[in-house]
């Protein structure tokens, strides 16, 4: 698979390497969503900087991701999202609640960390 997977603190990042087919997706949604119990998880970040697409599948893949880690006790951020990729996703008219964005790794570090240390969800 093209995800590099990375525990840093109480947080996992995946960095999604290249386009991923459907099975990939599948696979990185439940590898996820498993380490996220063995390690304690309290946050997910995946770094989608390098796709050039993302499809209806995979935005209800990572739907159904943030929702499953929200379940278990954390919060889920994509950052890197390219522009056309933005237009494209808002085309779609899909529902991508509770999807929460950021522009890189940074701020995505930043909003998991207000919400991870008491600051609440209404804070970003």
């Amino acid at each position: 698979m093209s995800v590099a997977i990375l525990q840093h603190g109480d947080y996992l990042i995946a960095s999604i390497q290249a386009d991923l087919t459907d099975g990939q997706v599948l696979e990185l949604r439940d590898t996820l969503a498993d380490r996220l119990g063995v390690h304690r998880i309290r946050g997910i970040i995946i770094d989608v900087t390098a796709m050039d697409v993302i499809d209806s599948f995979v935005a209800r893949s990572l739907r159904s991701l943030a929702i499953t880690t929200r379940l278990r006790g954390a919060e889920t951020v994509i950052v890197g999202i390219q522009p056309d990729v933005a237009i494209a996703l808002v085309q779609f008219s899909l529902n991508l609640e509770p999807l929460h964005t950021a522009l890189d790794l940074d701020e995505g570090q930043a909003l998991l960390d207000r919400w991870t240390t008491g600051a609440g969800r209404g804070a970003g």
